[in-house]
């Protein structure tokens, strides 16, 4: 039957059933567990007698409140050690692969499940974690869940979810020298609002999108969340399959292969029915940043700050500015920053840190920045040392770190003091995000962030490439 998109054909091949309540109950073929949402998960499990369901089926790692700097242990963070040690007794007790501090596969969640080859085309995935969308760029319907779903998940393998409608989203044309991932999702949440995708999944493509990598791709669906769409992919093709190819957990041989065959035929139909679509240039993205404290208050780097009355929530608009401190009016360029992050689920990645040390290399940081960057697992870490870009970085005056979340939430020693203002290519801006409540966060592409720390100032990054 043709006419369907990607997510019609995976919602209908892991449908177990239709519940009372009209919810569908859909099979979760991969399940990613960490620190944080976890150990309720697991004691509710106990409470009830239960087992997981499908321990093959799931895989843990620790993130999100590891330090990127003194890792022995016990951490000095109390909290932070009883966290880690109740999921090293769940995943130990329960049977579940865990990826733990000494191991090469450790790192942010989002990242080693692209990474190892566990993410692949067709499936369904959950994780306790919001930006989950980010296993999207695959052609994998991804969904971020609360910790009673983690529980059942655990306890069934399925989920009771409400199908989605289907926004197709094109970004045609080429992008400009210095516009990242990172400048495209931006624009598109500016533009679709934070709350434009609720009910949707947004479906990822054009010209734009299919010249991507998979790590560009992981980045614009991996805030698809912050646009309101609970889900967010791409058509899996020929660059998604020479990712997985040779991955650990991927199909190896002539399985691969035939995996491919199916891979293939999940993508949308050519002549699908979409609940909307709608079109951009990606010639009219620049440079993009936040000015304000969600990821839908953003401007192109030539622009000025907006008047309050132009957002859709005017009210909203007036507290970012009376938490920023900005006027409209004013330029976003040139405002002063007193830290540099790196990293993130978002822009952790190989090439976010290949990105930032182009910038960087044969220059010096600002002597009134902070500057981190941390990578989003051991394996990107190890490949950015072979590479040399860690001496890149440190030799600039940045902080190189371990693998983690860092001071994308802060559940961590990683945060912002006071009043200080971050430039940061993480996801969220929110007031207290990254550990201080009167804190500002500045989003952008790894490359402008690592202009910033150079300058001590927004700058465009065009001027560097």
């Amino acid at each position: 039957m043709a006419r369907r998109t990607l997510h019609d054909k995976i919602w209908e091949s892991h449908t177990v059933g239709i519940l009372p309540t009209g919810q569908t109950q859909l099979f979760i073929g991969l399940h990613l567990i960490h620190e944080i949402t976890t150990a309720p998960a697991f004691d509710m499990l106990r409470e009830k007698g239960m087992d997981v369901a499908f321990r093959e089926r799931t895989f843990a790692t620790v993130d999100h409140i590891v330090p990127t700097d003194m890792r022995q242990r016990p951490f000095l963070d109390r909290e932070a050690e009883e966290l880690t040690q109740a999921l090293e007794r769940n995943v130990e007790q329960f049977g579940v692969e865990f990826f733990g501090l000494e191991s090469i596969n450790q790192g942010i969640v989002h990242v080693i499940g692209p990474q190892l080859g566990l993410t692949q085309p067709g499936m369904t995935l959950a994780c306790g974690d919001s930006h989950t969308s980010t296993h999207g760029a695959f052609g994998t319907l991804a969904f971020g869940i609360g910790t009673s779903q983690v529980r059942d998940v655990l306890a069934t393998q399925t989920l009771a979810m409400d199908k989605l409608k289907v926004r197709r989203i094109n970004i045609n044309g080429a992008l400009a020298t210095g516009v990242y991932a990172k400048d495209v999702i931006l624009y598109l949440i500016r533009h679709l609002g934070v709350g434009g995708g609720k009910g949707f999944a947004y479906e990822y493509g054009g010209a734009v999108i299919d010249r991507m990598n998979m790590e560009e791709r992981m980045t614009v669906c991996n805030m698809s969340i912050e646009g309101g769409a609970l889900v967010g992919y791409v058509n899996p093709d020929q660059t998604t399959f020479d990712y997985l190819r040779g991955r650990p957990y991927a199909p190896q041989g002539s399985a691969f292969d035939r995996a491919v065959v199916y891979w293939k035929s999940v993508a949308s139909d050519a002549d699908a029915n979409y609940d909307d679509i709608v079109n951009y240039e990606g010639g009219e993205i620049e440079p993009t940043v936040t000015w304000g404290i969600n990821p839908g208050q953003s401007v192109g780097i030539s622009e000025r700050l907006p008047k309050a009355a132009e957002y859709a929530d005017p009210d909203g608009a007036r507290k970012a500015y009376e938490h920023m401190g900005w006027q409209p009016g004013a330029p976003i360029l040139g405002t002063p920053i007193n830290v540099a992050f790196i990293g993130s689920c978002t822009n952790g990645r190989l090439a976010d840190l290949r990105a930032a040390a182009k910038i960087a290399k044969g220059r010096k940081v600002n002597s009134a920045v902070r500057a981190l960057v941390v990578p989003g697992s051991a394996e990107v870490k190890k490949l950015a040392e072979q590479e040399g870009l860690h001496e890149i970085f440190q030799a600039a005056g940045f902080q190189w770190r371990e693998a983690g979340c860092s001071m994308c939430l802060a559940m961590n020693p990683d945060k912002l003091s006071g009043r200080e203002i971050s430039a940061s290519s993480s996801n969220r801006n929110f007031i207290g995000r990254q550990g201080s409540p009167q804190g500002r966060t500045l989003l952008m592409s790894p490359a402008m962030v690592a202009a910033a720390a150079l300058n001590g100032k927004v700058v465009d990054v065009r001027d560097y490439e």
